[in-house]
């Protein structure tokens, strides 16, 4: 009876354990890494020919930017590219005869760490960017780490999923990371 019991209590906590290979990898489509701008980006706005409006900008918690002569313009969702034409429409009714603007983000918003790492909390953004290179700013894994396993809750993500950890797995500009405790 002890033997049957002890059985039971395993494969009920085994089943809960979901093993490393069973999981999906994160990969992301051309979609997903052209970035899209949101709240806390810092950009570098160029209007060629007009000093006086070139300078940097904020996307506010709206996600929208405050420019001169036309007031808030909507930037969130759209990539630099896209906010520049919107711009320069915008520019052209009345203000400007033809105006060329450009766009470079400065500051992306930043990405979070929590659990298993030494030093759990916010960190910039940059390109490329990989959870083990994001474990590695926040001064590594602690030894309790499941060096296996990641939850990511995405930017605009309500929930967290589960994947695999290995040395590709990316990381998005917004994106909360939590490493795990390992289970034995």
């Amino acid at each position: 009876m002890f033997v049957t019991l002890s059985i039971l209590c395993l494969a009920t906590v085994m089943a809960g354990c979901t093993g490393s290979e069973q999981l999906p990898n994160l990969t992301l489509t051309s979609s997903d890494t052209s970035y899209s701008l949101g709240s806390g980006d810092k950009l570098r706005i160029t209007v060629y020919g007009e000093e006086k409006l070139t300078g940097e900008y904020l996307v506010d918690g709206t996600g929208a930017i405050a420019f001169p002569l036309v007031g808030a313009i909507q930037a969130k969702g759209l990539t630099a590219p896209a906010l520049a034409d919107r711009l320069s429409a915008a520019l052209s009714k009345g203000y400007l005869d033809n105006p060329s603007v450009a766009i470079d983000v400065l500051n992306f918003r930043p990405y979070y760490i929590l659990g298993e790492v030494s030093k759990p909390g916010e960190y910039p953004f940059v390109e490329g960017l990989t959870v083990f290179s994001a474990v590695a700013k926040a001064e590594g894994f602690t030894y309790r780490a499941d060096d296996r396993r990641v939850y990511i809750r995405h930017k605009d993500g309500t929930a967290e999923s589960l994947y695999r950890l290995d040395g590709v797995t990316p990381v998005q500009p917004g994106d909360t990371i939590r490493i795990l405790e390992r289970r034995f």
